[in-house]
């Protein structure tokens, strides 16, 4: 079986607008084509903020100043060689420098109603209404099968 992988996603906010990627640069991306936050897998021995920090300046440029842990999302995909994934989600609200060049896709910053309307995971509609609507840390599961279809969901806050 396979370890469960570690990870963040931040949606970095201003102007009533989050900075979003459109991942369209990277081979064999389980996200290509979707809309998506800035983030990514641990480094040994990081913690989730650490973690949030370097791949926000390493997708974007920007050090953020002012964040926010909002939830943890648990992803599971696929079938009996499932991929287990540990989400940890924050917003932010504070940042400093200038957005570069991404090779993971394009910056892009997007109308927070507009989220809804790109092609973006199923799930993500979810914790997008609980950011939304819920100022408390939730908890979000949700199960998708090998075609992308969202299956399950379950939600704590």
């Amino acid at each position: 079986m396979k370890s469960p992988e570690l990870t963040t996603l931040c949606y970095i906010e201003n102007d009533g607008k989050y900075l979003m990627m459109h991942r369209v640069k990277k081979e064999n991306d389980i996200n290509k084509d979707k809309y998506i936050g800035v983030g990514g897998h641990f480094e040994y021995g990081e913690s989730p903020d650490e973690c949030l920090k370097r791949e926000v300046m390493e997708e974007t440029g920007l050090t953020l100043t002012n964040y926010k842990a909002r939830g943890i999302v648990t992803f599971i995909y696929g079938d009996e060689k499932r991929i287990v994934e540990y989400m940890h989600l924050y917003t932010a609200d504070g940042f400093e420098g200038e957005l570069i060049d991404c090779d993971e896709g394009e910056l892009i910053w997007i109308d927070k109603k507009a989220v809804y309307d790109l092609p973006i995971w199923e799930g993500d509609k979810i914790f997008f209404k609980l950011l939304e609507e819920c100022d408390d840390y939730f908890s979000l599961k949700l199960v998708y099968d090998t075609n992308d279809n969202l299956i399950e969901t379950s939600t704590k806050i």
